[in-house]
């Protein structure tokens, strides 16, 4: 399968996953850490999509750990990573480990004694074209806030001052989106160069901790952030990953428009519905003609937020807006979606039920700061 250039992140590619995980223990604590070790390998073993794992010791120094997993594909590592029943495997490990990283690769070639690499084996071995990014890595949070305080943490969040934007001479925070639907907060950000260095960075702003201390008390989900384990197991619930991304090849229009529609899958269709919108996004990305410029699907479990920038209003053209240009899209959309907690009955294929999805996951904008506004 290959894919387009202008898709610089995808989920959906078909290759198969090579996950990296990089530790750092404490000192004494490397058996505690292989009896968790044991007990994860025992629970992935059984993970549909899960191919193989290795734990490796560095020879140089005996702190250093690796583990590293093959998978089918991305989506049922996410689906693993993502679950709660993989919050509560990790857990014993947090408390053996200085310092994690985890990297995630698609495999593009591969060589073997028994299968040499040739030109002719690499072209029909080939799954995915190499990706051709913008350098900028995507990612985002969610979380709830508890009924009623959904004004009060929209003042909070949308008053703070920006963090410094440069993290390092490779890193750069280039830009914060943050959108509420009811009581659902998603935050989304874009990093030149390292992600998780950048995220560390805005942790440690004192206008950001202020801000976090601030809405504590309207989380639906308890934490505490001086607490490593609690601020650890809330940014890992919290966690929405970016599943795919596409931009239009065009020149990109001065009056774009940032928005998140927020479509609450069917229970177990969440994966599904974000494969839907990103294949959706790819057509609209090679239209000279559509009014979407750009998308970000994420997706954890059954909620998929879209991050569109989009020439004009949404409901100029509802179905460009809503990922539903082509035949019977907007039934394979109304099959993956919740219908109850959308609030529209009947068919999709109607211009009011199509008006009324529009407005209902339109999500309330609360702050969009890019580098250039710090």
């Amino acid at each position: 399968m290959t894919i387009s250039g202008r898709i610089s992140q995808s989920a959906f590619d078909g290759s198969r996953l090579r996950v990296i995980l990089l530790l750092d223990l404490y000192e004494g604590a490397q058996q505690q850490f292989l009896d968790a070790y044991e007990h994860m390998r025992n629970q992935v073993a059984s993970v549909p999509g899960h191919l193989s794992d290795q734990l490796c010791q560095s020879i140089e120094n005996p702190s250093q750990w690796l583990i590293t997993s093959e998978w089918e594909s991305a989506p049922p590592f996410l689906a693993w990573v993502n679950s709660e029943e993989h919050v509560e495997t990790v857990r014993p490990m947090h408390s053996c480990v200085r310092d994690t990283r985890s990297m995630r690769y698609s495999i593009l070639r591969e060589t073997t004694p028994a299968q040499p690499l040739t030109p002719e084996s690499a072209r029909s071995a080939m799954q995915v074209e190499a990706r051709v990014g913008d350098g900028v890595a995507r990612h985002a949070l969610t979380f709830t806030v508890k009924p009623g305080s959904e004004s009060k943490v929209a003042e909070i969040l949308a008053g703070y001052k920006s963090p410094q934007a440069q993290v390092d001479d490779t890193t750069k925070l280039r830009r914060t989106s943050l959108f509420m639907h009811g009581n659902r907060v998603v935050r989304a950000v874009e990093v030149e160069g390292d992600l998780l260095a950048a995220l560390r960075h805005v942790a440690r702003q004192p206008e950001v901790r202020a801000v976090e201390e601030a809405i504590n008390p309207y989380l639906e989900q308890d934490r505490d952030l001086t607490d490593g384990d609690s601020a650890r197991v809330f940014f890992t619930r919290a966690a929405l990953p970016a599943v795919h991304h596409v931009v239009s090849g065009r020149k990109a229009p001065a009056d774009l428009r940032r928005h998140a529609l927020y479509y609450p899958a069917r229970a177990g269709c969440g994966m599904e519905l974000a494969r839907l919108l990103a294949h959706q996004d790819e057509a609209a990305a090679e239209d000279p003609k559509s009014p979407v410029y750009g998308s970000t699907v994420f997706q954890r479990d059954d909620i998929v937020v879209r991050l569109i920038d989009i020439t004009g209003e949404l409901d100029l053209d509802p179905v460009a807006s809503l990922g539903l240009k082509g035949r019977k899209k907007a039934a394979e959309l109304e099959r993956l979606l919740d219908g109850a907690a959308i609030g529209v009955e009947g068919s999709l294929e109607t211009e009011r039920n199509l008006n009324r999805l529009l407005s209902h996951a339109d999500m309330l904008p609360i702050t969009d700061r890019s580098a250039t506004d710090s």
